[in-house]
């Protein structure tokens, strides 16, 4: 058995929330050291088809003044294979609203080569960036 764990999360962390803390804290609460991986403003654009509020550069800071957080990096892929190969990490985690999905049925296929564990944290109902900007745009 290993000594000790790294783990790796990944977000846009946008509009940071109770939600993203309870994820972070979950995660840190699994392993020795809490890697975090900020996704780009390019990134989510791709994948969000959304424009962050919070520049990059700023959303890392607020991530990286987490106490939870050992490390935080810039994240330009969703590929978690390829985010292992730049970083390396023993367990990856994910909020359990995403379990079942294929996205994250394929991850765990693909991780569990490397031998990288798939945890799903508790999620957090009630709150998300999405929610946030959806409020804000009906005041």
């Amino acid at each position: 058995m290993k000594e000790k764990i790294t783990g790796y999360t990944q977000g846009a962390f946008d509009m940071f929330h109770v939600g993203h803390l309870n994820l972070l804290k979950r995660a840190r609460e699994k392993c020795d050291e809490l890697i975090v991986g900020v996704n780009t403003d390019e990134l989510v654009k791709e994948y969000k088809g959304k424009k962050t509020v919070i520049p990059l550069d700023e959303r890392m800071a607020i991530v990286d003044a987490i106490k939870y957080v050992d490390l935080v990096v810039p994240a330009d892929t969703l590929d978690k294979e390829e985010m292992y190969r730049r970083i390396g990490f023993d367990q990856i985690y994910i909020g359990s609203d995403w379990k079942g999905s294929k996205r994250w049925n394929e991850t765990e296929r693909c991780m569990a080569k490397y031998g990288v564990e798939v945890v799903y944290i508790q999620h957090t109902d009630g709150i998300s960036s999405s929610i946030i900007r959806d409020k804000l745009l009906e005041d």
